[in-house]
C-alpha cells in the first residue's frame, strides 16, 4: 500500500482490539490485521471545455446573438478558475469558421479578444462545427479529465459546401460524426419565431444534443444552461 490512510485504518481496526489482545503474542498499543488497511483515494475534480460555436452570417440578429454570447462566455469565465474550466468560441460566416477565443480560463483575454466580432456573409455550417469539435478533441487528448460540451447558437440553416456534398446534408453528417465521438452540446435555435423551419433542431437530433428555442430563454439563461450541464 502506498498511501495509507491512518485515521480510517485504526477506525476499522478499533471493534476488534478487545479480542486480538486476548490472543496476542506480543503486546501492543493498536493491533493492526490486513483487512484494516485503508487506502487513500484522491478524487480529482473533472474539468468542462466548453466551446460555444456562433453562427455570424448574416441577419438582423447577428451582432445581438454575439454580444449575448460574449456575455455568457465572460460569465462562465469568472468563476472558470475555481472550478478549472476553459471556455472558447468559434463563430462562422462568409466561407469559413474562425477561432474568436481559444479555450482559456483568462477573463482578461476574452475580454481582448472579443472586443470585435465581425458578422455578416453566408453560412458555412460544417466549417463552425468542424472547427469546434477541432478545439474540443485536442484539449481532450490533452487532458483525459475532461468533459467536452459545445454549445451552438444556429437557426440550423447551411449554405457553404466544406467537401462539395449539399451543405445542408454535410452539416447533419458532421453532427452524426460529432455525435459518435462523444462531444455533448447544446443547441439554440436563433430563428424568428415566425419562421421556424426545424432546422435547427433537426441538428440537435444529428447531434444527440438538447434543443432550445432562444425565444423561450430569459436573460442570463444561457449561462445556467451550460452551468447546469457541467456540473
Amino acid at each position: 500500500m502506498t498511501d495509507l490512510a491512518l485515521d480510517a485504518t485504526l477506525r476499522a481496526a478499533a471493534p476488534y482490539q478487545r479480542q486480538r489482545r486476548a490472543r496476542a503474542v506480543k503486546r501492543r498499543a493498536v493491533l493492526l490485521e490486513r483487512p484494516d488497511y485503508r487506502q487513500k483515494v484522491r478524487v480529482r475534480r473533472t474539468r468542462n471545455a466548453i466551446c460555444f460555436v456562433v453562427d455570424a452570417s448574416w441577419s438582423m440578429a447577428a451582432e445581438q446573438r454575439m454580444m449575448a454570447t460574449k456575455g455568457a462566455v465572460l460569465s462562465l469565465l469568472k468563476d472558470a478558475y475555481q472550478r478549472r474550466d476553459q471556455v472558447g468560441l468559434v463563430s462562422f460566416q462568409r466561407d469559413s469558421a474562425r477561432v474568436l477565443l481559444p479555450l482559456t480560463n483568462s477573463v482578461d483575454l476574452a475580454e481582448r479578444r472579443l472586443r470585435t466580432m465581425p458578422t455578416g456573409g453566408k453560412t458555412p455550417l460544417t466549417h463552425g462545427l468542424l472547427l469546434g469539435f477541432e478545439l474540443l478533441d485536442r484539449a481532450r487528448r490533452r487532458d483525459a479529465e475532461v468533459l467536452p460540451l459545445m454549445v451552438i447558437l444556429t437557426d440550423g440553416q447551411a449554405n457553404v459546401s466544406l467537401t462539395g456534398m449539399r451543405p445542408q446534408e454535410e452539416a447533419y453528417r458532421i453532427a452524426d460524426f460529432i455525435a459518435e465521438a462523444n462531444i455533448e452540446a447544446i443547441v439554440i435555435d436563433t430563428e424568428h419565431p415566425s419562421f421556424v423551419r426545424g432546422l435547427a433542431q433537426t441538428l440537435a437530433q444529428h447531434l444527440q444534443a438538447l434543443y432550445y428555442h432562444i425565444a423561450d430563454l430569459g436573460d442570463n439563461a444561457l449561462v445556467e444552461l451550460v452551468r447546469q450541464q457541467t456540473r
